[in-house]
């Protein structure tokens, strides 16, 4: 499994600041030229917007491996912004009004150009975890068993309550920007890799998106590896949360994959479902009732964690990951999720979103 990460620069007012290009133009580690940086810790790259840098880990196997591996690649980010006196945070989006800038990249600036208003507000952070699979038919049977559980990694991940200034009402308002592009989303189960194929194929031919890259659904096939790469979830505020998450998704990559082999059918996913339970999800992260994959009826959040726990129970303990997965939603639950986080340092700021972005970077770090 790996993870990447999407991250704010921040300047010393908590603004975002334009110099992503910059920071990794002045950065002494190699490869500048395919614009991925370093070893260490993997990737190091701009994002859509000026105003992001990129990282990934390389893959692992073990938890504790990959653990260190996502603090070391943010320790990396933070020492390129260094250098352009910028500072890294996990926000899944700004806090303080912005206007983003595009990363000068063809491709880029041609999506800029086709999605308008959708492309410009795109200055959101997010954090997906590849885990790897056989081939095209295990992958696409994951795909289609794992859809009614990806909500409740949303709403663990939640962590971005602010949106141009103010409050959005929602614990992960970037999941409400991400929907706005078109193939973004749950989907329906295919049943066979060439369905999967057929149906991204299909949206390339409506001539809509640039490429099968903009295939933004909240799971799917990576083009680039032999992975599934789950995309629903913003980036976490902290290490341990961006931990939780990756051991949850290889469980419930595993589980699904089980359950192929053993021959137990796929569910019948409504996509109308699923987007209302990710709507839901992003709307209250942890902090009320989520829909239950069991029912598709309300349940207290911590309920609905604790059915995904038990949906997975058996790949975590085979993975050796149980206890770890245990102890850090347990401090997850402890400390409330980014949204409730960022909107408590608020409150004890006096309502100045500078202390909330101050916070966030030094917990990015911590």
């Amino acid at each position: 499994m790996g993870v990447e990460e999407e991250f704010l620069l921040v300047g010393a007012d908590g603004h975002p600041v334009a110099k992503a290009s910059e920071a990794l133009e002045s950065s002494d580690a190699p490869d500048r030229s395919q614009g991925t940086h370093g070893t260490g810790a993997g990737g190091l790259e701009t994002e859509f917007m000026e105003e992001q840098l990129e990282t990934a880990t390389h893959p692992r196997r073990e938890l504790s491996d990959l653990a260190d591996q996502i603090r070391a690649g943010r320790e990396r980010a933070q020492a390129a912004a260094d250098r352009v006196g910028a500072r890294v945070a996990a926000l899944a989006t700004s806090p303080f009004p912005f206007e983003g800038t595009t990363v000068a990249r063809v491709r880029y600036l041609e999506a800029r150009a086709r999605f308008g208003l959708t492309a410009r507000e795109q200055l959101t952070s997010g954090c997906h975890v590849h885990v790897s699979v056989d081939d095209d038919a295990e992958g696409v049977a994951v795909l289609d068993r794992i859809g009614p559980w990806l909500s409740v990694l949303l709403a663990l991940s939640a962590n971005s309550p602010f949106w141009q200034g103010g409050d959005s009402g929602f614990a992960s308002y970037r999941s409400q920007v991400w929907a706005r592009w078109p193939t973004s989303g749950p989907t329906r189960t295919f049943g066979s890799p060439e369905a999967y194929h057929e149906a991204v194929d299909a949206l390339v031919a409506t001539g809509t998106i640039l490429d099968q890259n903009m295939v933004y659904f909240d799971a799917r096939l990576s083009s680039r590896y032999p992975t599934v790469e789950i995309r629903i979830a913003d980036v976490c505020l902290d290490a341990d949360s961006a931990t939780l998450l990756a051991g949850l998704a290889r469980a419930l990559v595993e589980t699904a994959a089980r359950d192929a082999a053993a021959g137990r059918p796929a569910p019948l996913l409504r996509t109308e479902l699923l987007r209302t339970a990710a709507w839901r999800a992003g709307r209250s992260g942890l902090a009320d009732d989520l829909l239950s994959p069991l029912t598709w009826r309300p349940l207290p959040a911590h309920d609905v964690v604790g059915q995904l726990v038990a949906h997975v129970r058996e790949a975590l303990a085979d993975a050796g990951d149980l206890d770890t997965v245990t102890e850090l939603l347990g401090r997850l639950w402890a400390a409330g999720d980014g949204a409730t986080r960022q909107r408590g340092w608020l409150a004890d700021g006096d309502g100045d979103l500078r202390r909330v972005v101050e916070r966030a970077v030094a917990v990015t770090h911590a």
